[in-house]
């Protein structure tokens, strides 16, 4: 008997790994947090972070939690974004547009991974504010968020692609 195994493939990727020291009495205790993507390379990504003692116990409970905040994502055939888009959150901006074949991901590490386990080819990037790489990514998340297919577009406005791309549909 064949039994498939119906689990998707996930590439993690750890963006950042933080010590943090807490001074007690006897000292300081040390901690540390672990910030990780991870997606499926198809339109699926998840953001995670985690704390713990030792630095495995952290990045192992933030790719738990990514796993757990994965969402889907639309992108075109090419694998780029269908449109330009913004994202916010606190004091980080993110602005992601689409780039021509071949171009790359032109952005900064933390949005790089990103865009690179969700499967985006080509795309430009620019994170103004805090570059704290936390805020940089969520923002970034929130952007892809936004994103529309046109065929959405079309669904939600009620016309046809003709009509929403400016053709006109009497000939």
């Amino acid at each position: 008997m064949l039994i498939k195994d119906q689990r998707e493939q996930f590439l993690e990727r750890v963006i950042k790994i933080n010590r943090v020291s807490k001074v007690v009495r006897g000292g300081r205790r040390f901690s540390f947090n672990a910030l990780t993507v991870v997606g499926n390379t198809n339109g699926k990504v998840g953001i995670g972070f985690g704390k713990a003692n030792e630095v495995p116990d952290a990045i192992r409970k933030s790719l738990e939690n990514a796993k757990k905040n994965l969402v889907e994502i639309s992108l075109t055939r090419r694998k780029t974004l269908p449109h330009e888009t913004y994202g916010t959150f606190k004091a980080t901006k993110v602005w992601l547009k689409p780039a021509t074949p071949g171009t790359g991901i032109i952005a900064g590490e933390s949005i790089k991974s990103l865009l690179e386990v969700l499967g985006v080819h080509d795309v430009l990037s620019k994170v103004i504010g805090s570059k704290n790489p936390l805020n940089a990514v969520k923002a970034a998340l929130i952007a892809l968020q936004k994103l529309e297919r046109p065929e959405e577009t079309a669904k939600k406005r009620g016309i046809s692609l003709k009509k929403l791309f400016g053709e006109s549909d009497v000939e």
